[in-house]
């Protein structure tokens, strides 16, 4: 509305697993059309689309938005549906594309890791078989036209992928001259590298997948989760998850019993591993921050948000009575050697295969909850 422009339609590439999809929102609040695959298996259809206004996609479909056209192709391995959209802007008289929105199909230097409905959806033998339609896809990608630009829909960070850039676009020839992935002429060898050394996948990854064919729930407008009087904390932190979003320094000097620490600016990366999705969260967390905290929450399915403690009023009624020191592993090396202390290294796989402390056990952060019994 600031712009003078209105949103008249919504397209995705696949049913996505890291953030819940916002089309069904727009489709509900302001009427926009849905364009979404119907490529692959039963399994992963759209169930919730035939109750809006909606166009289902198969391979070569075109669909055009105002001047904007833009032909469909099927490029699956990063799910079986996947589809990306080669645009060609017509405004200008242009009968030859612009660019293409590969989704999580090609990435700036990277492709969509294949393994992602095997390792936390639990479809048995989908890695491979995914690895080897990626294969087919790139192989279709590598014949589009050099000068097309790569718009993917992300950039470095994601769990979605190995090795991605932080360079939010390309172009086909670029990749095609630079991408590791791209570089593969034979489908085992790509299918092997392809596999190897991805990043862990969060578990809410399997919540999301769901979510977003089923239907996400509509918030409408939403609003922000009521403060609660700190009088009831300490039953809250017995009895629910309590995530206080301080910073780490200040979250070891002082904090309440049976709380966690996500600090602000990693909730978006940390939330999907510790909380449970069926289960309400309360938050300790500055009115200044709270907007953004629980747009992140959302966004990742976190719904129910029972409410929120000002950091104020802990502090003042003196609720922070717990605390633990901050060392380095030099200045612990004598109590690690004698076995006083287990030195459990959180970091992930592929830090830890690079160099570790030999005393060290390692349990990657993200599954730390399910097994810290075993310390």
């Amino acid at each position: 509305k600031n712009q003078g422009v209105r949103i008249v339609a919504v397209a995705e590439t696949h049913i996505h697993a890291d953030y819940v999809s916002g089309a069904r929102e727009l489709a509900e609040r302001v009427d926009a059309r849905l364009f979404v695959s119907d490529e692959g298996p039963d399994d992963w259809k759209y169930h919730y689309v035939t109750d809006y206004d909606s166009q289902l996609l198969k391979d070569r479909d075109i669909f055009d938005i105002g001047n904007i056209s833009f032909e469909v192709m099927h490029t699956p391995g990063h799910t079986p549906e996947s589809i990306s959209l080669v645009l060609t802007d017509k405004g200008g008289g242009a009968t030859k594309p612009m660019g293409v929105f590969t989704g999580d199909f090609v990435f700036v230097g990277s492709v969509g890791r294949p393994d992602l409905l095997e390792e936390v959806v639990g479809v048995k033998g989908s890695a491979e078989s995914g690895a080897r339609d990626l294969f087919r896809s790139a192989k279709r990608f590598k014949q589009l036209p050099d000068y097309l630009q790569v718009w993917p829909a992300h950039g470095a960070g994601s769990a979605c992928g190995k090795g991605l850039g932080a360079i939010p676009s390309s172009t086909v020839g670029y990749e095609k001259m630079f991408n590791p992935a791209l570089q593969i002429t034979t489908e085992q060898e790509f299918v092997d590298y392809i596999l190897s050394e991805q990043p862990e996948a969060p578990k809410y990854f399997a919540v999301m997948k769901r979510v977003n064919k089923e239907g996400p729930k509509v918030l409408g407008e939403g609003g922000l989760p009521p403060t609660l009087d700190v009088s009831t904390l300490e039953d809250v932190a017995r009895s629910l998850m309590l995530i206080d979003t301080s910073p780490a320094e200040s979250f070891a000097k002082s904090h309440v019993p049976n709380t966690i620490n996500l600090p602000a600016g990693a909730v978006a990366k940390w939330a999907g591993w510790f909380v449970d999705l069926d289960e309400p969260v309360c938050l300790i967390t500055s009115p200044g921050q709270l907007p953004e905290v629980t747009r992140v929450l959302r966004k990742i399915g976190v719904d129910h948000i029972a409410g929120v403690f000002d950091p104020n009023a802990v502090k003042e009624a003196s609720l922070r009575t717990q605390s633990y020191p901050s060392a380095s592993p030099v200045e612990l090396e004598p109590e690690i050697s004698s076995g006083e202390l287990t030195l459990v290294d959180v970091r992930s796989e592929n830090e830890w295969n690079e160099g570790h402390i030999a005393q060290s056990q390692h349990v990657f952060l993200g599954h730390l909850q399910d097994r810290a019994g075993e310390y």
